[in-house]
């Protein structure tokens, strides 16, 4: 602030101005000068002090918020220091628990793997079990000629199946359903009357006659006994007619005896000489037999060859016995077929029981087509597929 300047000695005093006058004086225009002029200072003063003051106080607030922030600051520094320590330390066990949860994870597949390969030797056990079960019933069938063991041993899987309850074993369960609903409804022969046929037809070998047998036909000889029959049943009428009743008259009965006696005469001599006419006719018939000849070898055959062959078609009859209680259908068809084709070739298919012997062997054959039993391929094929764990 600028002072009040002093006036200059070297100038001259002012002039009088008289009271009266319009004029104010200098002196007071200069007092009221320096009096604005003292006001206007002092506020300055006032202002600067106000202004001083308060940038004071602003300092002393700056410091203050200063000082706070740098509290702050530092506590942060502080908290940061313990959130890097903190995260630090996350890390450090995030690291670790993914190790552990890597091992878990590992353990875990390989518990996995461990429980799916017990459930794996399990079911694979199962199916082995199944398979030999049904394989050992199949023989047993075949044994016995009777499909009762094999449904037996096919219920079994499927009621152990449905216990096992396993999604990938249903088609092996609905393959042996249809198993023993088709063996079950498959007919079967009856091994214990075939076997009896067998033995009736090798009883009657030694009664067939073969083809150049010596002596009369089944037919003729047939003949001869009903003319015999007949002749004994003459006789027989003779011997039983009744006594004729006693005469009322005596010339009316005698001539009535003699007519009986000499019908009764005649009538022995006509017999008589039938009698020996049939006889002499059948010794011939006996002696020079006249027929044709289809099989050479037949009539070729000699006693002893006739003997030897009988032996062999029981031996036939024999194995086919044999192959049917060992289930072979092939060998028993054989074996019929060489039966039938030596009754047809070597023995007299007039007599009756040869043909009834042929017609045995037909029915025989015709009968054992059925002897194969069914087999349970699908239940077998569905649990090889199970197994393979396809």
């Amino acid at each position: 602030m600028t002072e009040p300047t002093s006036p200059s000695p070297a100038s001259p005093p002012p002039a009088h101005i008289p009271a009266h006058s319009g004029v104010v004086p200098v002196h007071r225009w200069t007092g009221l000068v320096i009096g604005v002029v003292a006001l206007v200072a002092l506020a300055a003063l006032v202002s600067v002090f106000l202004l001083w003051q308060r940038l004071d106080i602003t300092q002393q607030e700056l410091a203050r918020r200063s000082q706070d922030t740098l509290g702050k600051a530092i506590e942060a520094r502080t908290l940061s220091e313990q959130s890097g320590a903190l995260v630090d330390s996350i890390q450090a066990r995030l690291s670790v628990a993914e190790v552990k949860l890597s091992e878990v994870t590992l353990q875990r597949s390989q518990l996995e793997e461990l429980m799916l390969s017990v459930s794996r030797s399990r079911d694979d056990n199962l199916l082995q079990d199944l398979e030999s079960a049904i394989r050992l019933a199949q023989q047993q069938a075949q044994l016995t000629g009777s499909a009762q063991p094999l449904i037996a041993a096919l219920q079994a899987a499927d009621q152990r199946i449905a216990r096992a309850a396993q999604p990938r074993l249903n088609p092996v369960q609905r393959a042996i359903a249809r198993d023993i609903e088709r063996i079950q409804g498959a007919s079967t022969a009856d091994l214990p009357s075939l076997l009896a046929r067998f033995d009736d037809i090798a009883r009657q070998v030694d009664d067939w006659p073969v083809r150049n047998q010596v002596g009369p036909s089944p037919a003729a000889a047939d003949g001869a006994s009903e003319a015999v029959k007949g002749s004994t049943g003459s006789a027989d009428d003779l011997s039983d007619e009744p006594a004729p009743a006693p005469a009322a008259e005596p010339s009316a009965a005698t001539s009535q005896a003699t007519e009986q006696g000499w019908s009764r005469l005649v009538a022995g001599w006509d017999r008589f000489w039938q009698r020996v006419w049939s006889d002499v006719t059948r010794e011939g018939r006996e002696l020079v037999r006249v027929s044709r000849i289809d099989e050479p070898d037949a009539m070729l055959l000699a006693p002893e060859q006739a003997y030897l062959l009988k032996e062999n078609v029981k031996l036939k009859l024999l194995n086919a016995r044999l192959a049917l209680l060992s289930r072979q259908a092939a060998a028993v068809q054989a074996d019929l077929k060489a039966v039938d084709g030596a009754i047809a070739r070597y023995f007299d298919p007039r007599h009756p029981l040869v043909a009834q012997a042929r017609d045995e062997v037909k029915g025989l054959r015709q009968q054992l087509l059925s002897l194969e039993l069914p087999r349970p391929d699908e239940s077998l094929a569905a649990l090889v597929v199970a197994a393979g764990g396809r």
